[in-house]
C-alpha cells in the first residue's frame, strides 16, 4: 500500500483522483482549504474509513511540515491552486502566493520527508501562450509567453520542480492538462465552460459565449485525465507531459452539442473576449503515449453527455 498526499483532494479533479488512487489499495491524505473544493465531493472517499484522512488545510499553512512528518506519504500529487485566468489578471500576487508559495511550501515538506514523487498538474491550455502551431508539442513550454499571471505562475512551477530534482532529490512529472470536464465540475466557478453551459441549458437559460465563439480548446474528460496522474507515478520522470485530445474543438461547437444533449432551444447571449484568452488551442499528445502509455479514449459527445446526466442528478 502506497500513501499518496492530494493537495486540492476536494476539487473536482483531486476528489476523483482520490477515489480513484483508493478503489486501487493505495492509503489517501487529502488537503484542501475549501475554498473552491467542496465536502460533497468526498462522499465516496470517506466511504473507505481509515485509508482516506482529510485536512481543511491551506498548502502554504505553516502546518503542513508536521502533516508531512505525520503521515509520510511516498507520492504527491500537487493540484491545489488558484486556477482561474480572470482571478489571476485581477489579483496576481494572490495567484503567485498561492502557486508558487504553495508549491515550494509542498516541495520543502517532501524533502524533508523523503518523497519519492511530485506528479504537478500544469496547465495546458495556458502554460504555451498563444501556440504558432496546433497541436502544440511540449518543447513549446521553454520559449513560451504565457497570457496570464496564471500561465505564468504553472510554467515557473515547473522551472521549481526542475531544481529541486536536480539539487533536491524530489523526482517529478509535469503533466499539461487540456480543458478537463465531467461529473462534480463546478457547473458555478470561473473555470469549467461545460459545466456553465450545462447548468445555464438545463435552467432553461441562455448561456454567454465570449467574443465570436471561434476559439478553440482542447477539452479531455476526467476519467482519462485521472488516468494520467496514476500512469505517472512510477513513469515520465522529470518530464512535461501533455494530457489532452490533440483535438480543436470551438466554443460555438460546444454550444451546439451540449444544447442537442439537454434539449436547449435558445440562442447564446454574446460578450467581450476577456483579457489573457488564448485564440487556439490543442495539445499533442504522442509524448503522453509513449513515457506514460496513456491516450484518450473518450469521446467528446460521450463525455457531455456523461456530464449532462451528472449535472442533472444534483
Amino acid at each position: 500500500m502506497t500513501t499518496i498526499l492530494v493537495t486540492g483532494g476536494a476539487g473536482f479533479i483531486g476528489s476523483n483522483l482520490s477515489d480513484r488512487l483508493l478503489a486501487e489499495g493505495h492509503r489517501v491524505i487529502g488537503i484542501d482549504d475549501l475554498s473552491t473544493g467542496r465536502i460533497a465531493n468526498l462522499s465516496e472517499a470517506r466511504g473507505y474509513g481509515k485509508e482516506f484522512t482529510f485536512y481543511n488545510m491551506d498548502v502554504r499553512a505553516e502546518g503542513l511540515p508536521p502533516l508531512f512528518e505525520r503521515h509520510r506519504p511516498e507520492v504527491v500529487m500537487h493540484l491545489a491552486a488558484q486556477a482561474g485566468v480572470r482571478p489571476s489578471l485581477e489579483k496576481p500576487v494572490h495567484d503567485a502566493s498561492v502557486n508558487l508559495m504553495g508549491l515550494l511550501n509542498v516541495l520543502e515538506c517532501s524533502v524533508r520527508t523523503g518523497v519519492g514523487k511530485v506528479v504537478y498538474a500544469a496547465s495546458g491550455g495556458t502554460l504555451y501562450g498563444e501556440p504558432k502551431k496546433v497541436p502544440v508539442k511540449e518543447a513549446a513550454w521553454r520559449g513560451s509567453a504565457p497570457l496570464s499571471p496564471y500561465g505564468i505562475s504553472k510554467k515557473v512551477g515547473i522551472d521549481y520542480l526542475a531544481h529541486y530534482e536536480r539539487y533536491r532529490s524530489v523526482d517529478f512529472t509535469a503533466l499539461a492538462l487540456g480543458n478537463v470536464y465531467g461529473p462534480r465540475q463546478d457547473p458555478y466557478g470561473e473555470a469549467g465552460v461545460v459545466g456553465i453551459f450545462t447548468a445555464k441549458m438545463l435552467s432553461g437559460e441562455a448561456p454567454t459565449i465570449f467574443g465570436d465563439g471561434n476559439q478553440t480548446r482542447d477539452w479531455v474528460f476526467i476519467d482519462d485525465t485521472i488516468h494520467a496522474f496514476v500512469l505517472a507515478i512510477p513513469r515520465a520522470s522529470g518530464k512535461v507531459v501533455n494530457v489532452g485530445t490533440g483535438v480543436e474543438t470551438s466554443v460555438n461547437k460546444l454550444f451546439v452539442m451540449l444544447a442537442e444533449i439537454t434539449g436547449f432551444a435558445g440562442e447564446p447571449q454574446h460578450g467581450p473576449l476577456p483579457p489573457g484568452e488564448l485564440r487556439r488551442i490543442s495539445l499533442d499528445n504522442s509524448l503522453a503515449g509513449s513515457a506514460l502509455g496513456w491516450r484518450p479514449w473518450t469521446h467528446l459527445e460521450d463525455g457531455l453527455r456523461e456530464t449532462v446526466a451528472y449535472l442533472k442528478g444534483i
